[in-house]
């Protein structure tokens, strides 16, 4: 994961379509297949989107069986008319009303978070730790109707469910994070119970009330779509965050261009989208005897689509390897994914950035990154996303 770029080259242009015998998969890399293969999904399934990479040791599974875990996933692994009864539902509630409302608290934590990074006496931080990783936990927090203070549990229970579904633990290191995913899922559920008790004005509240004025959402799939919401709503945002200062900073021109003139701020992001996704691997899973790009694919297979690979493909980005905030296309990226599962959330994705960025540039337009040939990624088959980003800037006499 620290660079896999060269790779992803190679594959595009060696076999595009491979079979990986290490893990099973199919790997995808060429842009055209990958958004195919998204696009297609009576041939090529998301069920197996939300799949523990490595299997689950017994331990593991009685722990999880003995303490009620039933989670499922909110829409990414669901297929229809399953996902479509409960798609069309949630994306009623993820309305630009409620993105506005979010708006002038995530820039007051934006710049209060700012702010105590910069007292730092040695004008040295870590962007992930000191920024990145609390705005989108706090919003997506607030989204469902949970307070901040609750935010280091929660980081804890993510890092179980992206150690437990992408990574590839041990039998015995998976015992903990099987205890985390039990605590993670009866607090979904306890959240749905107050909601119904208590009602209130979040995203939660708002799925119970649509459920009882009869809309065909059970309280297991709203506490399904929170258990995901939770994960997704901000480990992604974190690194899209993350990613976003990395790069730019790497890249001193682009952020004077940005200094000079913020309104580029949306394209930038959309080519560290591109350039830099937080998510560079998705899966799914052959329904039937096909093929992909003349190779075929039996029934059964899984299968690993490479956005990362698909959006340096020069066939459709010219000179892939140029981060370039001016790019025309950069928006045509697979980041998000494609058709009927599109990331629902990546309005809101996209805003926290924008606003980070805009109170960043404003607050410390001197920071520079350290050392970025040594930042390293951490080992997952999906996830790209840096250990650490670590800046420095000019202290204020």
């Amino acid at each position: 994961m620290n660079d896999p770029f060269p790779a992803y080259a190679a594959l595009r242009e060696e076999e595009p379509v491979m079979f990986d015998e290490r893990i099973g998969y199919y790997i995808v890399s060429r842009y055209d297949d990958v958004k195919a293969v998204f696009d297609d999904w009576q041939t090529f399934s998301s069920e197996n989107a939300q799949a523990p990479v490595r299997p689950r040791s017994a331990a593991a599974v009685k722990i999880m069986n003995d303490g009620g875990f039933t989670a499922y996933s909110g829409l990414s692994a669901r297929v229809p008319p399953e996902h479509t009864r409960m798609r069309t539902i949630v994306q009623k509630e993820f309305t630009p009303r409620r993105y506005k409302a979010l708006e002038p608290t995530i820039r007051e934590n934006t710049a209060r978070l700012l702010q105590k990074m910069l007292a730092h006496p040695d004008a040295r931080g870590d962007f992930l730790k000191d920024v990145a990783v609390d705005i989108p936990t706090i919003t997506i927090l607030g989204l469902l109707g949970v307070g901040p203070e609750m935010v280091p549990t929660y980081k804890k229970w993510s890092d179980s469910r992206a150690a437990m579904t992408w990574g590839d633990l041990s039998d015995e290191e998976q015992i903990p994070h099987a205890h985390n995913l039990v605590d993670y899922w009866n607090e979904c559920l306890r959240l749905v119970a107050d909601a119904h008790e208590k009602g209130g004005d979040n995203l939660i509240a708002d799925l119970v009330k649509a459920q009882d004025a009869g809309g065909e959402i059970s309280d297991h799939e709203i506490a399904s779509v929170c258990y995901s919401l939770l994960f997704a709503g901000h480990e992604t945002t974190t690194t899209l965050i993350s990613n976003t200062i990395r790069v730019l900073l790497g890249h001193p021109e682009e952020w004077q261009k940005l200094l000079a003139d913020p309104s580029r701020i949306p394209a930038a992001i959309d080519e560290t989208l591109r350039y830099s996704p937080s998510i560079v691997g998705w899966r799914r899973k052959a329904l039937t005897d096909t093929e992909i790009a003349g190779t075929p694919i039996p029934a059964g297979a899984d299968i690993l689509l490479l956005m990362g690979a698909a959006n340096r493909d020069p066939g459709i980005f010219e000179e892939p390897e140029v981060f370039d905030i001016n790019r025309p296309n950069a928006r045509t990226h697979l980041s998000f994914g494609f058709g009927i599962h599109y990331c629902l959330g990546n309005m809101l994705a996209k805003m926290q950035d924008k606003i980070v960025l805009e109170e960043t540039l404003k607050a410390v337009p001197t920071l520079r990154i350290i050392d970025p040939e040594q930042i390293t990624f951490g080992d997952n088959l999906s996830f790209r996303a840096p250990t650490a980003v670590p800046v420095t800037w000019e202290a204020q006499s």
